[in-house]
């Protein structure tokens, strides 16, 4: 077998993007993934393509999020055709539910902070009261007093894009090597060598895309990948007929007719048991806004962990020491998906990160630095 030319550490949502991404540039891409033992945060992931609300604190941020969504038609497209597998991407646009004047309030003063940043890229979005919201979300329950609308917001399948990206990625001749657990990388002049118990392979080029594995893997390259713990939880409800048209904030329908349910946060990486409370609270809250699914029976409840840094922004850096080696770690992979797949990988391709993705560098995280 013919040497790589990269090699991308982590075969979830986010390393097949970029894998993808690289083999559609015509380099040889090896993926090295452990498998369906990691911890993929792709397996509670809500499938939202949203814009809306992100960025406070940082507006390159919210600008970043909104070119990613505005490839993700492109992306969607191009893997249907490629590979025959429909990602299930729409673009309805997506609300944002409140329960109280308070919540309504805090959600105006969030957009209007959001928005009045210096740099960014202002995008069209609407507060609705109680009467406005139920003309388009008709079922909503009487306890919803307004909302925000977006209309660069949608929703995909995301088990169906994972399937598709790596369909795409076989499809060009990419490898796929599972079972992969990587325990040392060896930096050398113009390579890399990943070492794990089923052996060694090398590359010209590295990229970490392994989730919550890359704050232990980034020093081997010279880089640093801190994330911090969270764990979110999802409720999925049995099929019925189709009644929610746009995604939700907190809940969508699929386009098979399942309704799933999730906004938690959880400060822990303990272990990966649903909690009775949460999911008690998730439930309360998705049946004030939509009475109809009280009427719906659970069919499974899960947990998965989040890859998010301490102030909820990705991190994208290449090691200074080790210009081979890059790092990708972030918490919206379904909505960065197009982002990552067309232009990180296309830098990464040409062999460099622009010096505009420095404002997502780890060195932020740095005290001394910042100072």
């Amino acid at each position: 077998m013919r040497e790589p030319d990269v090699l991308v550490v982590g075969g979830g949502l986010v390393g097949a993007c970029i894998a993808w991404g690289l083999a559609r540039k015509g380099l040889r891409v090896t993926v090295l993934d452990e498998g369906d033992i990691a911890f993929r945060a792709a397996r509670a992931n809500f499938g939202h393509v949203w814009v809306h609300g992100k960025g406070i604190g940082k507006p390159e941020y919210s600008n970043w999020t909104q070119a990613s969504a505005l490839l993700w038609p492109e992306l969607s497209d191009e893997l249907k055709r490629e590979t025959g597998v429909d990602p299930g991407f729409t673009r309805p646009g997506g609300f944002y539910l409140c329960l109280s004047q308070t919540e309504l309030q805090r959600r105006v003063n969030a957009m209007t902070m959001l928005q009045e940043q210096p740099g960014i890229e202002l995008y069209p979005y609407e507060i609705l009261d109680h009467r406005q919201t139920e003309a388009q979300l008709p079922g909503i329950g009487g306890d919803v007093v307004g909302s925000s609308y977006c209309s660069l917001d949608g929703h995909t399948n995301p088990l169906r894009l994972y399937r598709a990206l790596h369909t795409a990625f076989r499809n060009l001749g990419g490898t796929y090597l599972p079972n992969c657990h990587v325990d040392r990388i060896i930096c050398e002049k113009n390579a890399f060598t990943v070492v794990g118990p089923w052996g060694s392979i090398s590359a010209g080029r590295v990229v970490l895309a392994a989730g919550l594995g890359n704050t232990r893997l980034a020093p081997m390259v010279a880089l640093s990948v801190p994330l911090v713990p969270s764990r979110g939880q999802i409720i999925v409800t049995e099929k019925t007929i189709p009644f929610l048209h746009y995604p939700v904030a907190n809940i969508r329908q699929t386009d098979e007719g399942g309704v799933i349910i999730g906004e938690s946060k959880e400060a822990t990486m303990d272990h990966l048991q649903p909690r009775t409370a949460i999911s008690a609270v998730l439930a309360e809250r998705a049946t004030r806004m939509f009475p109809i699914l009280g009427e719906l029976d659970v069919v499974r409840v899960w947990a998965a962990f989040r890859v998010i840094t301490s102030d909820g922004f990705p991190i994208y850096e290449q090691s200074s020491r080790y210009p081979g080696a890059f790092a990708v770690s972030c918490h919206s992979g379904v909505t960065l998906a197009a982002g990552h797949a067309y232009t990180i990988a296309g830098h990464i391709a040409l062999g460099a990160f622009p010096s505009a993705l420095s404002l997502f560098s780890s060195e932020r995280f740095d005290v001394s630095a910042t100072a």
